[in-house]
């Protein structure tokens, strides 16, 4: 059997800030290749503060947001040992690769969105809670989504949430896969406010003083780890009925659909702070006490500007060597950084997802429209509750918890097919004037 130290060149002489070595061996060594523990050689230079040699596995397109046995990224292990240089150059490198891989992605959703029929969808979702203060302040909506060759348009009426109230409005978001020669466009995104005629592109980079503020943010708040288990899942046929029980069957719009208790949904998180202040965990706490509250946060009257977190003190360099970090029980690695403070919580909660059978739609057509529009917040979940093992049918109402005392309810209310969509849907009206600014946070 070859020697532990021989099998990870690459992360021994990132552990021993070989920085020559390094550069030499990043000629011929796997830079994504994971040690017995699960860090990558990013990982390691990022916990030994090394910054030079992060700069170099950066610049040879180390991937951010690999995780090592424990669950943490290397821009979490970064937080941790809070030099703001460092979180900001990986935030930003993290943002180019996900963009790189959403690229690489790209022609297969366009393929996928071709070769289905036109359609048009009504999809209704809420957000529910027992906590009454809390539901109230809770948004719902229906959005109506088109599809016509590789073009997607949906139209929304939440617009924003400030004050602790949603802003209504009529916008579309517009999705063009390709122009009418077959080549891509050069925006594929663009938001339109149909009230004040406007149109803004998506941006795809994000501005200095945003950016900033996302560090801000980050340096701020619990480093969080969740993992939603599927090991345990299993479906049972949802029951009515006080005296003689029955399975459960609904029309769901149109559709007869048979209803599933969904049991077992363990989501598994973990939290570290060991990178916060005091103050920083009092003000924490008390923002989360507002919302459950229902109520506003002293700040909620108007924006607070954020002022700009120094880096924190390094931690002491650790008492370890390579060999004995290497020789470590598989997954248990000896401490190589900032000593953590972490919290550990088990939830388990209960969905239900009712299954129609006489839906047009297939669950893979669904995934293939929601890689698209899952950006939009609210529908990343979706996405991964429709990617795990359904019965038999398409899920045409889903009840699934998001937090502790919130779920969300998504209901596909109606769907067609539509051959003769016209082409004025994708196109932004003439008359609409280009803001910029219309949606600051796009």
């Amino acid at each position: 059997m070859a020697d532990e130290d021989e099998d990870y060149p690459l992360h021994e002489s990132v552990f021993n800030g070989d920085i020559e070595k390094v550069n030499k061996l990043l000629e011929t060594c796997d830079i994504t290749k994971k040690d017995k523990h699960g860090n990558t050689a990013l990982h390691l230079a990022v916990m030994l503060g090394q910054k030079e040699l992060i700069e170099l596995l950066v610049s040879h397109n180390a991937p951010v947001k690999s995780k090592n046995s424990e669950g943490w990224s290397t821009l979490a292990e970064a937080i941790s040992y809070g030099d703001r240089d460092t979180i900001t150059l990986l935030l930003q490198k993290l943002k180019q690769q996900s963009k790189e891989a959403m690229d690489d992605r790209r022609p297969q959703l366009i393929n996928a969105l071709s070769k289905m029929d036109d359609f048009y969808m009504e999809l209704k979702w809420d957000f529910q809670s027992w906590v009454p203060l809390v539901s109230r302040m809770l948004p719902s909506d229906v959005c109506r989504i088109h599809k016509k060759g590789a073009s997607l348009r949906l139209d929304t009426t939440l617009v924003d949430f400030n004050n602790m109230r949603w802003e209504r409005g009529d916008i579309s978001f517009l999705f063009t896969g390709q122009t009418s020669s077959g080549a891509r466009p050069a925006h594929s995104l663009t938001v339109i406010d149909n009230t004040l005629r406007v149109y803004q592109r998506v941006r795809h980079e994000e501005c200095d003083a945003e950016l900033e503020d996302e560090v801000n943010i980050m340096m701020s708040s619990d480093i969080v780890s969740a993992q939603m288990s599927m090991k345990e899942i299993t479906f049972a046929r949802a029951q009515s009925g006080w005296i003689f029980r029955a399975d459960k069957k609904e029309v769901v719009g149109k559709y007869s659909a048979d209803f599933y208790c969904l049991n077992g949904l363990c989501i598994d998180s973990h939290k570290r702070r060991e990178h916060l202040t005091a103050e920083d965990l009092i003000k924490n706490k008390q923002l989360v006490e507002n919302l459950t509250k229902g109520s506003t946060s002293p700040s909620a009257s108007g924006p607070e500007q954020l002022p700009r977190r120094s880096s924190l003190p390094p931690p002491a360099p650790p008492a370890v060597s390579w060999h004995e970090y290497i020789s470590a029980p598989s997954g248990a690695p000896p401490l190589l950084a900032r000593p953590r403070v972490m919290k550990h919580n088990t939830k388990t909660f209960r969905a239900t997802v009712a299954m129609s059978e006489e839906f047009p739609l297939t669950v893979s057509m669904l995934l293939s429209v929601l890689e698209i529009i899952a950006p939009f917040k609210h529908f990343a979940k979706l996405r991964d509750f429709v990617q795990m093992k359904l019965p038999p049918g398409f899920p045409v109402k889903i009840d699934i918890p998001i937090l502790p005392t919130v779920s969300a309810k998504i209901t596909f209310q109606e769907f067609e097919f539509r051959p003769d969509l016209p082409d004025s849907l994708f196109t932004i009206p003439p008359h609409y004037i280009e803001d910029q600014y219309r949606f600051p946070d796009l």
